[in-house]
This record gives C-alpha cells, structure tokens and sequence, in this order.
C-alpha cells in the first residue's frame, strides 16, 4: 500500500481550514482515491473507493505519526467518510468533533458539518474564488446563484459589497448561510431566496441589475441541475441580469468536462460575455490534468 505519511505538509498553519492532501487529482499514485481536510480542530479522512478495514486503519496510523510530527499536544480529531457506498457513511475513528463547528478561512468563520452527508458546509477548492470576490466586489450589487450555505456572500460582504442577493433551492442551507453571516457581523444588506433558479428570473430582474453575478452549480443534481443541459439555461439570462461591464464568475466542478466545453456553452449562449481570465485552484489541490479540476472562470458583459 502507498503511503499517505511523505505526502502530508510539514507544519501546516492549523488554525486554518485547509486540504491537506489531494490524491483525487491523480499525482499520487495509489493514492488516487484518499483525500485529507483539516477542519479544526478535526481531520477528515475521505476514501472514494471499497477499501479493505486494514487499509483504512493503516491510513489512520500515518495520519496519527503525522500529527505526532506537528508536535501540537492536543488530542488528534480524526473522522473517516467513506464515499464509496451510497449514501456516503461517516465515522468518527477517534477523539470528538465540536458542536457547533466553526472554523476559519482567513479572518473569516464557517459552519461545519463533517458527521451528517457528504457536503461540510465549505467547498476547499474555492478558496480562491471566495478570495477573488472579496477583493474585488467593494461597493458592487451581487447576486450569488446555487448559494449553498453562503460562501461567496459572506467572503463579498466583507469585501465591502453594498448588497448580495442568493439564490438556493434549499432553505436548510441557506439557513445555515444566515449562520455564516451572523457569525461574522455581516448580515447587512443581505437576501436569501429559497427558489427554483429557473422559475425565478423574473424576480431577480426586478431585483437586478448585478454588477457581479457568480454561478457555481452542482455538476450533477437530479430533479435540480445537470451541467450539460441547465447551464445553456443559466447562461441565456445572464446578460440580461449585468450592469454594463457588470462580471460573472463562471464555475464548474464535473471532471467529465472540459474547459473548452464551458467556454464553448458560454459562446453560444451568452455571446455578449467576454472571456476575462481562469482563476487558479489552490495550491493544494494538484491536477495531472487540468480540465479535470475546479474550473472558475471570469467574464464580462461587453
């Protein structure tokens, strides 16, 4: 068995939520279905694939040498989410996970949920997209699609954003999103709407137009979005929703497909944006192939 332990960082900043390991990037070899988050005070050991009991408890005792290696005295948190089964099942391998979990992403705190579902409350690998917004939306109108539990809308209010609009289909998350603002003293200037996108634009006209828009929908959500087809959608109606010159930050997380395959939906169906840039993905989340990864680009309305 390949091991984690050579992999890991050397003393990481570990009042920070962070990735500590990306094998699902495929630099790894044999190590293609582990990935590893620090959500502190608690390490998150995910597996995508059926692995022997014996290999996950190999697994935990390099994580356990690992943290030794830190030389921090507390207890070590470790939880193991094995992906492989349907639905994804969580165990707590040794020591506790806070109630409620809060953890920082610069001076920032998100709530977390590693013991309940696949999704935590904050995706790592958007971490630079969270930083673009905040530095670049002061005094800007946003509107937040596929808000989730608010990311995008709290790293933008504390850019100086004078109002941000999200938009989810989940109450719960956006709760948990109204959470995320109150923790932070952000709650000013803030809307949450519990809607189906599509039969919502009317109302975000009125409510537009947006001098930024982000779109960051699953890949895959039955009854809700499918990339291939609903982005076109999404897409369509941007244009009609921007100030002039107004932004869209445009991402997607499906490594079935490409770059181009985006860049060419935004061609055909918005052709009024203008290809900005791609932001970069963390450090810490290396690809071998790049139209696998994150892909986050910026546009602007011509």
């Amino acid at each position: 068995m390949t091991s984690l332990l050579p992999h890991l960082p050397d003393q990481p900043q570990l009042d920070q939520v962070q990735r500590l390991f990306h094998g699902r990037g495929q630099c790894y070899p044999g190590l293609e279905a582990v990935t590893v988050d620090w959500f502190p005070p608690v390490l998150l050991l995910t597996t995508f694939r059926a692995l022997p009991a014996e290999t996950v408890a190999q697994y935990q005792q390099q994580i356990t040498q690992w943290w030794q290696q830190q030389g921090d005295a507390t207890p070590m948190n470790l939880v193991w989410q094995n992906r492989a089964s349907s639905p994804a099942q969580t165990q707590l391998l040794q020591g506790q996970v806070p109630e409620p979990h809060w953890v920082h992403e610069g001076s920032l705190e998100y709530r977390i949920e590693l013991m309940r579902g696949q999704n935590h409350g904050l995706f790592l690998d958007m971490a630079a997209g969270r930083h673009w917004v905040r530095t670049h939306v002061e005094g800007k109108k946003v509107l937040n699609l596929f808000a989730y539990t608010c990311g995008f809308s709290v790293a933008a209010r504390q850019g100086g954003a004078q109002e941000v609009v999200n938009l989810d289909m989940s109450g719960g998350a956006l709760k948990v999103g109204k959470r995320n603002h109150a923790r932070n003293g952000l709650e000013a200037g803030v809307r949450y709407l519990a809607h189906d996108l599509f039969k919502t634009f009317g109302k975000l006209k009125k409510l537009g137009p947006f001098d930024l828009i982000v779109v960051d929908p699953p890949s895959f959500q039955h009854g809700s979005f499918i990339a291939t087809k609903d982005y076109p959608k999404v897409l369509r109606r941007l244009p009609e929703l921007l100030t002039a010159q107004g932004e869209a930050l445009l991402c997607l997380n499906a490594p079935e497909l490409s770059r181009a395959h985006l860049q060419q939906q935004v061609a055909e169906s918005a052709p009024q944006l203008s290809f900005v840039e791609q932001l970069p993905n963390p450090a810490s989340f290396p690809e071998s192939d790049p139209d696998k990864g994150l892909k986050v680009f910026r546009y602007r309305l011509n």
